[in-house]
């Protein structure tokens, strides 16, 4: 039987305190149970507080498939926690800090399995701290020259800058963003907007441009699908109506689903059914680790196989 791939999540795991209750989030650990549930070995690199909330985290993320052996435990700051209100069934976040996140610290357990990695995934707001910023930074660095490197740009006012935006595009072979953060990252990297019929994907081609280790570029859309641009071709997904619960972890669930497929050898238009696919089922469910039965699983993956 083939090995596993290892995919790493690197940063934030915390509680998303939302009107109907609190469910376990932050964008890497919501990637690594998708990712883990989609068959390979995820494993996730985060830091809890020595509190109750960190406990409840733990006993959360012990049924799923997601190996939580190497999260870092602080005695001297909390679990993350961030407050979730809605507008239009669109999400607002008031994130609290300091959070045990912002201070992961460089071990070598971490740096063993990153020196390992098939793939590592992980975002901007994770780095708002900068011993976390480091020890991403330099993970991330280690990972092999053939790991798929995913820089998953997760903008929340005000924990973004462009140094991060940048530095993070400079070790990446990967960048996905949603629609609204495109000209943002432009923005906050000093570049002019894009005047063209097509501003995503013209966007998509000047990063492409501008970052060498960058092989792809993925814009999503919500319920109008996504964008994937590489150096040679582009594809575009009309994505999938559901009917909604929360949006809260639909773009990890693309994210985990594109970083499987592409690990596959996959095409970009198999990438992007999957993304939508999985995106797509997430929205429909509340909370971003909601149960995932094995009949509904296959009937995914089924879908994805037939759809091409």
């Amino acid at each position: 039987m083939k090995e596993r791939h290892l995919i790493l999540g690197i940063g934030d795991l915390l509680w998303d305190l939302l009107p109907t209750g609190a469910f376990l989030g932050g964008a890497v650990a919501n990637f690594s149970v998708m990712a883990g549930r989609l068959g390979s070995h995820a494993v996730l690199l985060s830091r809890i507080g020595r509190d109750e909330l960190g406990r409840q985290a733990i006993d959360t993320l012990d049924p799923m498939p997601v190996d939580a052996s190497a999260i870092q435990i602080d005695t001297l700051h909390e679990t993350g926690r961030v407050t979730v209100t809605f507008a239009a069934n669109e999400p607002s976040y008031t994130i609290h800090q300091p959070a045990a996140w912002d201070f992961l610290e460089l071990s070598d357990q971490w740096m063993q399995l990153a020196e390992r990695a098939d793939a590592v995934c992980f975002g901007s707001l994770a780095q708002r701290n900068r011993q976390s910023r480091q020890t991403i930074q330099t993970l991330v660095a280690q990972a092999p020259s053939a790991s798929i490197r995913v820089f998953d740009v997760n903008l929340r006012a005000p924990f973004y800058s462009g140094e991060v935006v940048e530095e993070s595009l400079e070790l990446a072979t990967v960048l996905k963003m949603n629609e609204d953060e495109a000209p943002l990252v432009l923005r906050l990297l000093g570049m002019d907007a894009v005047l063209d019929d097509n501003p995503l994907r013209a966007t998509a081609e000047r990063l492409l441009q501008e970052f060498p280790s960058l092989e792809l570029v993925a814009v999503t859309r919500g319920s109008r699908g996504s964008l994937l641009v590489s150096r040679e071709e582009w594809h575009d997904h009309p994505g999938f109506q559901v009917e909604l619960a929360d949006t809260i972890g639909a773009g990890d669930a693309f994210t985990a689903a594109l970083t499987h497929y592409l690990l596959r050898g996959a095409g970009l238009p198999t990438i992007n059914e999957a993304g939508n696919r999985w995106g797509s089922w997430l929205a429909s469910q509340s909370g971003a680790m909601p149960p995932l039965s094995d009949q509904t699983r296959l009937a995914i993956e089924a879908s994805i196989e037939t759809a091409i």
